[in-house]
């Protein structure tokens, strides 16, 4: 089999070598931190333990997929727990909704906020669950780019194929098609919300990643004991089970590219000859920094425009909240104000958004005995010319300190603090080698390309693959996953189809 050299170790890079290890390549990651795992690393200090990039696992289907081309048990691996509520939702007139885990649960709760709108909800996950079948079956666990890579119209024309079309919604947002059926506004901005995993605006998003909502309410909200961070250590222990060679503290600075394909990963000024290349690095950052040249041109021509960044407050509390969930989100006063902020005028909404993760609610060894360990994330844009943080951040913390007095009961918090960390867009920038602190890779906007990103197997040079967040299918704990699994299996594919024409 193929010797495979992956850069990065992020949630992508780390499913994609576990799949080519169990597939018999011979697998090296090379990663630039001293950390596998990217951003799902940890901060552990005085007690208090926090997961400080992303907390929110779905689709649990993704890892065990990964874990099964060993023919391994996840469960021997990971302890997930099943959350319910989901989420639970503040806003700024004190209304308090949670988001249940169970439909019929959800709808009620919905009801008994705006008894039209449960009926709503119901037609809303109707669509939502379609879409999410139709992505199931025609865009994830294979390499897309664009429309053509979907489905063959010439070759599959049908009436079945013409119906999953039109039930892609191409004229719609996401947030056309929520409003198409839910009234209340408080309703509709925390549906509007499950588009922030994929950090773009529900005003500029196409409908069909409304489906997301279904792989969330239909799968299920999961917490691994140990953290988010358990998912790559788990992943690490597979890979080296099978073999894998793990490289930290290795900062790759170029892909040798020679007629037109991969050849080598020049790191540290070493050269290391591999047959294939994988890129968990951010796609954008991969074509222009590490192999430039007409490849870069000819991937750089389209727009590829950064998805939003954020600002991550790490916050030791000596006294709990005992009316937060495991995770919640505190509501802007105006949604539309706060994503004209970030995503159209560049600059941190002045009433913004809080995510809220305390998961002390599951995990009581997160924090000291009756203390607290909170995972506070605003969203921001990302970077733009003239952003300082570190002038910025002492202003817009204590608008996001306000913001959960206001709204979410916390009035008290600053007297609670006993430890503090911060991460802002330049910090995550400069630790993650993304494109502009993005937090999400590429942004989703467009109602006919939103839902598309750079495909995992390069059109621009043979031999080189693509994984992570800003490659498809795109963000998000499951996403991240299913890239690397994508890329793995597109390269196996590439690699034995070519041991065959041999």
């Amino acid at each position: 089999m193929s010797s495979v050299g992956i850069i990065g170790s992020g949630l992508g890079g780390l499913a994609a070598a576990a799949t080519l290890a169990a597939r018999g390549h011979k697998v090296t990651v090379l990663e630039k931190n001293d950390w596998l795992g990217g951003k799902a690393a940890e901060l552990n200090e005085e007690g208090f333990r926090f997961d400080m990039g992303p907390t929110i696992l779905t689709m649990p289907r993704v890892l065990e997929r990964v874990f099964s081309e060993a023919g391994r048990d996840m469960a021997d691996y990971l302890d997930l727990r099943r959350l319910d509520p989901q989420w639970r939702c503040f806003y700024d007139d004190g209304t308090v909704l949670d988001l249940k885990g169970d439909k019929g649960a959800a709808a009620r709760a919905i009801g008994a906020l705006s008894p039209e709108d449960a009926a709503g909800f119901e037609r809303f996950m109707a669509v939502a669950n379609r879409l999410s079948d139709v992505s199931d079956r025609f865009f994830f666990w294979r390499s897309v780019e664009d429309l053509r890579d979907t489905m063959n119209l010439k070759q599959n024309m049908s009436l079945a194929t013409l119906s999953d079309v039109m039930a892609l919604r191409m004229h719609r947002t996401v947030a056309g098609q929520i409003k198409k059926d839910i009234r209340d506004p408080r309703v509709v901005q925390m549906l509007e919300h499950f588009i922030q995993y994929v950090g773009s605006s529900p005003l500029a998003s196409p409908a069909v990643l409304c489906g997301i909502a279904q792989m969330q309410m239909g799968e299920g909200v999961w917490y691994p004991i140990g953290g988010t961070r358990a998912v790559p250590t788990a992943l690490t222990r597979l890979g080296e089970e099978l073999g894998v060679d793990y490289r930290t503290g290795v900062d790759v600075s170029s892909i040798e590219v020679e007629n037109g394909r991969a050849m080598a990963v020049i790191a540290d000024g070493e050269r290391m000859v591999f047959d294939k290349v994988v890129s968990n690095m951010d796609s954008v950052r991969t074509y222009r920094e590490l192999i430039g040249g007409k490849a870069w041109r000819d991937f750089g021509h389209a727009k590829r425009e950064a998805a939003c960044s954020g600002v991550v407050l790490y916050l030791g509390l000596d006294r709990a909240y005992d009316h937060l969930a495991h995770h919640n989100f505190v509501f802007s006063r105006d949604p539309k104000e706060e994503f004209r902020a970030i995503y159209d005028e560049g600059r941190p909404a002045p009433d913004p958004t809080a995510y809220i993760a305390a998961p002390a609610r599951t995990e009581a060894g997160v924090a000291p005995e009756g203390g607290e360990a909170l995972y506070v994330l605003v969203h921001t844009p990302h970077l733009r010319p003239g952003h300082d943080w570190s002038k910025m951040l002492p202003e817009y913390r204590r608008t996001i300190l306000d913001k959960l007095g206001r709204a979410a009961g916390m009035g008290d918090i600053e007297e609670r603090i006993v430890f503090e960390r911060t991460l802002t867009p330049q910090d995550i920038h400069d630790r993650y080698k993304v494109l502009d602190g993005a937090i999400y890779g590429l942004v989703s906007h467009g109602r006919m390309n939103g839902a598309f990103k750079p495909g995992n197997r390069s059109r621009q040079v043979r031999d080189l693959y693509l994984a992570g967040g800003s490659a498809h299918p795109g963000p998000g704990m499951p996403m991240a996953l299913m890239s690397g699994w994508i890329a793995a299996d597109s390269l196996h594919q590439d690699a034995t189809s070519n041991v065959a024409a041999e």
